[in-house]
Formats: C-alpha cells, sequence, structure tokens
C-alpha cells in the first residue's frame, strides 16, 4: 500500500437532470415548505408521483469504479464521450465530490482539467503562475526558480504580464500546461486539453509528461488520441457509461476499445509455430509492426513512422524471388503495394535455402487518420509466368491516430502525403521575386 498514489473505491456520482427550478422569493420558499407536507399528501390521493418518486430525473455519471494508481505509474483513462471520464478526473482533483465511495490521493495534486484552470481572468500570466504555485502549496523561492523555464515552454514570453482574460484559448492552454507540468506536482492529472493546442505543441507536451514520469511522478491522462494513450501510458483504464469496462496494458486496452468501436481487432505481430509449417519452398514465420525505436505498435501519430518487419524460411535456391507488402484501408481500398526488388541488389538474384527477415518503413506523414490492414504476398513473377508461394490476407492490422494530423477532415484522398512545395510571386514580366 506504501506504493500507492491513488486509491479509488467504489466511487459513484449521481446527478439530478430535468428543468431547473425557477427562482423563488423568501415569501415563496417559506410557503412551499408549510405546504409541502399537504402538497404530497394530496398527490399520493390523487395517484399522482411525488418528487421523491422521480427516480428518471437522476441519472449516474459514474459508478462503482475502483482502482489503483501506483506512485510514479503513467495511467490512460479512455472512453466515448459521456463515459465519465471527465467526472472522474473532477472528483480526483477535489472540484466535485462523490455521490458514494472515496478516492484517497497521496501528494500534491496539479489538475488541468480544461483550458486555463485554476487562471484568475483579472490576474496576468505571471500573476497566475504564482497563484497556481500557491495553491499547489509551492514556495515562493522554488517558483522564482522555475519561473523562467514555464514562461520558455509556454511561448507566451511577451504576453506574460498581460491579464489572462485577453489570452486565445491556445495562450490560455499553453501557459496552463506549463504551469501544471513544471510546478512539482506529485500527481498531475490531465484531461483532454491539449486537443486544443496544435500539432507542435501537442508534441511538446506528450514529450513533457513522459519526463514528468521519468521524474518518478503520477501522470493521469485522459484523451481521445489513442496513440498518445499507448506511447505514454503503461495502463490504461477504459470506462462505459459511468461504469469501469476494464483495466490493464495501455495497448491491451486500446485494442479491446477499438474493437468495440471498428469490429476488428488491431495486431502488431503474427507469427506460426514450426509444427504447423507446411512443406513450401518459401513459407511467411512472423511479422510485426515497430515503432521507429523497435517497439512493438499497433497505433501511429500521423507524424510517426511505422517500421514492417517480416520473416521467411527459403527451402531451395528461388532466383527472382519477390516478397511484398499490400496495405488496405478500413473500406478495402489498396492504398499501396510495395515490394523489396525494387531495390536493386535483390532484382534477379538468386535466394539460397536460409531463414531472411526483411523491414521497411512506412514515412511519417503520409495515411491519414483510420485504421490500415498489412497483407504478404511471396512470389516469381516472370516474364510469361507467375507463381505464388504463399499469400497471408490481413496478417498485420493497426491504427493511425490524429495526433499531429493538421489538415481539415474535409481533406481528400486516401493518403495525405506533405509534400514540400515552391511558392515565388511573378512580376509583370514573368520574372520570379
Amino acid at each position: 500500500m506504501d506504493d500507492i498514489a491513488i486509491r479509488v473505491e467504489g466511487i459513484g456520482k449521481q446527478y439530478r437532470i430535468g428543468k431547473r427550478e425557477k427562482y423563488k422569493t423568501l415569501r415563496d420558499s417559506i410557503a412551499s415548505a408549510l405546504g409541502a407536507p399537504f402538497q404530497k399528501t394530496w398527490q399520493l390521493f390523487q395517484g399522482w408521483k411525488t418528487d421523491d418518486d422521480k427516480s428518471d430525473q437522476t441519472f449516474w455519471a459514474l459508478d462503482d469504479i475502483s482502482f489503483e494508481v501506483k506512485q510514479g505509474e503513467v495511467i490512460g483513462v479512455i472512453g466515448g464521450n459521456g463515459a465519465g471520464k471527465s467526472t472522474l478526473l473532477k472528483i480526483l482533483s477535489r472540484i466535485a465530490e462523490p455521490t458514494v465511495g472515496f478516492a484517497e490521493i497521496r501528494g500534491r495534486v496539479g489538475s488541468l482539467l480544461e483550458v486555463g484552470t485554476g487562471f484568475h481572468p483579472e490576474l496576468t500570466g505571471r500573476e497566475n503562475t504564482y497563484l497556481n504555485g500557491a495553491i499547489l502549496g509551492m514556495k515562493r523561492s522554488d517558483i522564482d526558480r522555475k519561473f523562467d523555464e514555464i514562461v520558455a515552454f509556454s511561448e507566451v514570453e511577451k504576453f506574460i504580464d498581460t491579464p489572462v482574460k485577453h489570452y486565445s484559448s491556445g495562450m490560455y492552454l499553453r501557459l496552463a500546461f506549463s504551469v501544471a507540468a513544471h510546478l512539482e506536482p506529485e500527481i498531475l492529472l490531465v484531461d483532454e486539453v491539449l486537443a486544443v493546442g496544435d500539432a507542435g505543441f501537442q508534441k511538446k507536451c506528450l514529450g513533457k509528461m513522459e519526463s514528468v514520469a521519468k521524474e518518478g511522478r503520477t501522470v493521469l491522462f485522459v484523451s481521445h488520441n489513442l496513440g498518445a494513450i499507448t506511447q505514454l501510458c503503461g495502463r490504461a483504464v477504459q470506462l462505459e457509461k459511468g461504469r469501469l469496462k476494464r483495466v490493464g496494458p495501455a495497448v491491451e486496452v486500446v485494442n479491446t476499445y477499438l474493437v468495440a468501436l471498428f469490429g476488428t481487432e488491431t495486431k502488431s505481430s503474427w507469427s506460426i509455430e514450426s509444427s504447423q509449417l507446411k512443406d513450401s519452398e518459401v513459407r511467411f514465420t512472423s511479422a510485426r509492426l515497430l515503432s521507429s525505436d523497435g517497439q512493438p505498435r499497433s497505433v501511429m501519430n500521423f507524424d510517426d513512422s511505422l517500421v514492417v518487419e517480416v520473416a521467411y524460411d527459403v527451402n531451395v535456391p528461388i532466383k527472382g524471388l519477390s516478397v511484398t507488402i499490400h496495405l488496405f484501408d478500413s473500406m478495402n481500398n489498396i492504398v499501396f503495394e510495395s515490394i523489396d526488388t525494387d531495390m536493386p541488389e535483390w532484382r534477379g538474384r538468386v535466394r539460397e535455402p536460409g531463414c531472411y527477415r526483411a523491414t521497411t518503413t512506412i514515412p511519417p506523414c503520409l495515411l491519414r487518420p483510420g485504421r490500415y490492414y498489412v497483407s504478404f504476398v511471396a512470389y516469381v513473377q516472370g516474364a510469361s509466368s507467375f507463381k505464388l508461394f504463399q499469400q497471408l490476407e490481413g496478417a498485420l492490422a493497426f491504427d493511425v491516430s490524429e495526433v499531429g494530423y493538421t489538415f481539415l477532415p474535409g481533406r481528400l484522398g486516401i493518403v495525405s502525403p506533405v509534400l514540400d512545395w515552391k511558392v515565388c510571386r511573378l512580376t509583370d514580366n514573368g520574372q520570379m521575386t
């Protein structure tokens, strides 16, 4: 128990919905209080529902939520809109009280639940930085030591002495996140506010949260960016309609969540046991999807690269063997085909018997956000003949998240490559300026 930073035990939060009660004067309130017993008796006599019977006017935003977060752990919280993610963070931040259950929190909590959380609009950025530090229990000398780093990270140096009511939402976010992350809270709670920032700042914030986690501090991160969840978090909590759906390794929870949304599981690896291998001249043995640093990956950001690795056995000498990947989108459109014999050194070459491993890299800023499937084909293509050795349909599947995707939603095309453009202005006589 000593290593537990957050313990949530049976938390439930009930809200009343329906029409808001109109404003009452003091006379109305007194008359209503005196007449209430007689009114309820009359309603019961008439067979009407009393206020106590109107159970349909309440709903549970959270219902019996229990989990633990260890010190220094980074845990993600995912789920659809209305799942209860923000309500959970508000309870952990002591902004709201649970209806039932309790949460035990050990350490100073820094919260970023919505843009400018805890900021006073009439105070300047500088004054709000010191105010937030004081709320977190920081000494002024500690805030002084961190102040320049906070301002530099937020990139609002020119406006640090301007009242924050004049800030744009992006400026609010930059400073609010910088304050929350740099003032050394032992527990950092971050809601889906990073979506307000541009792609560059999102990446900067993710990097900062990663460094905060490496310092041994605890991070609870709510996001719809599943790529960010799998990249940053070791574990994830999935909420569904206010209830705890599952807790487990982030990749597994995200994959299961995507299965429920799209109906097909992402799969970062494929392999076959040697006992199941059929006698063949060429046979695939395994395939994997990897990040640029060699980690298994089933969700990539738009601006990340993805490595495709395939291993196969060749049992007899084969001249002109080609190993191909086919990439399909979720509508079964072929996005592209890539062949290892595009490399001149392997074109027309004899592959001697043995084990082979081939890798290729899907570059960043190419695939639109969505789901993709990878198939593998091994064959020999002659001038007038074609010999197929093996074909693996949909062996791997992965998702491209919207992290880093800055284009308009209506952009056309299966892919969204970021191409280099050179633009110049011409003078009246056609000369470049």
